[in-house]
């Protein structure tokens, strides 16, 4: 009885326990930092880029209300008829290599090498930095024409093999010495080069979903005689499909987004010959390059949310079909 009694004292000394509402208060308090960020940072330019995109606004005047005057003039533009090709060929083709290149250099160290923290590390370092100016600039001058892709080219080892395959009619590529960022035809290829080379932000994640398929599926498998190719298409490929879901949808929403590979690699033009005009180099161009057009740039920006949620649902709904989960 004692017990209870110093019990009961000990929690009047506390006090009651709070209420709900005292609760909830105390919850928006904390919370309310948060909530003026989103408010002042995103919710409200978002409203304000979303009314700029239904005017004409040049920065320095007022704006003028045009309705749909800067989504329909878009639908007739040369420029984001051909930035739109950029982009798409970008996404479509640099994503899928990036993740293969993920995927393989994952299954690599998934083996157990030695030195494993130190490969991972090193292989990492590119996605941090392939996005900085620094190494934009450094690709420019990798594949320019006094860069180490041509002194490559040129060694007298080499030079033999380029022409031997050079010479041979139905092989479809030859490897001339040229300016590679400053031809049409190869620039946008470079930096889909650049983006494969990031690979190291998918290839983590990749690794972290091989090292939690249970090892008994591969032993049960080659004790049935299954090969090692048969394990990876049957076993490793499905376990691995909602991280591959997971990367995907990242890679995409960010490769819909790149802005600084082509900015610096094309030295703010989107050149040669709008080869490396992305979607969001145009999109600059117009609010901040005379003649600036910023009505047309929020129009553009509200296109650009369309499209990656047009994209990101399409994958959703495309991944009842190849997605495996554990149910």
């Amino acid at each position: 009885m004692a017990i209870l009694d110093e019990l009961r004292k000990v929690r009047k000394q506390g006090g009651d326990r709070p209420t709900k509402a005292t609760r909830d208060r105390s919850a928006l308090v904390w919370m309310t930092p948060w909530i003026i960020g989103f408010l002042v940072i995103n919710l409200v330019p978002m409203l304000w880029s979303f009314y700029l995109s239904f005017t004409r606004f040049r920065l320095l005047d007022d704006p003028t209300w045009i309705g749909l005057d800067n989504y329909s003039s878009l639908m007739g533009d040369a420029r984001f008829h051909q930035s739109l090709r950029v982009t798409f060929t970008f996404v479509l083709v640099g994503v899928p290599l990036q993740l293969l290149v993920a995927l393989l250099i994952a299954l690599l160290l998934d083996r157990g090498m030695r030195g494993l923290a130190f490969y991972r590390t090193s292989l990492y370092l590119p996605s941090m930095m392939g996005g900085s100016v620094a190494i934009a600039i450094m690709w420019r001058l990798v594949f320019g024409t006094e860069g180490l892709v041509n002194e490559f080219l040129t060694l007298p080892g080499v030079t033999q093999v380029r022409e031997f395959f050079c010479g041979i009619d139905w092989w479809p590529l030859c490897l001339e010495p040229m300016g590679w960022v400053s031809h049409p035809d190869t620039a946008l290829w470079t930096i889909i080069l650049l983006h494969v080379w990031t690979f190291g932000s998918p290839m983590i994640i990749f690794l972290a979903g091989l090292r939690q398929i249970p090892v008994m599926y591969y032993e049960a498998a080659s004790m049935d005689g299954a090969s090692k190719w048969r394990q990876f298409r049957s076993i490793t490929i499905p376990m691995l499909t909602p991280i591959i879901l997971f990367n995907l949808v990242l890679q995409t929403i960010s490769a819909f987004q790149s802005f600084t590979q082509a900015f610096i690699v094309s030295g703010g033009t989107g050149g040669p010959a709008d080869s490396t005009l992305f979607y969001s180099m145009l999109l600059f161009l117009r609010a901040f390059r005379a003649p600036i057009q910023m009505g047309n740039a929020a129009a553009m920006g509200w296109i650009l949310v369309l499209i990656i949620g047009a994209a990101t649902a399409l994958i959703f709904a495309t991944s009842k079909w190849w997605v495996h989960y554990d149910d």
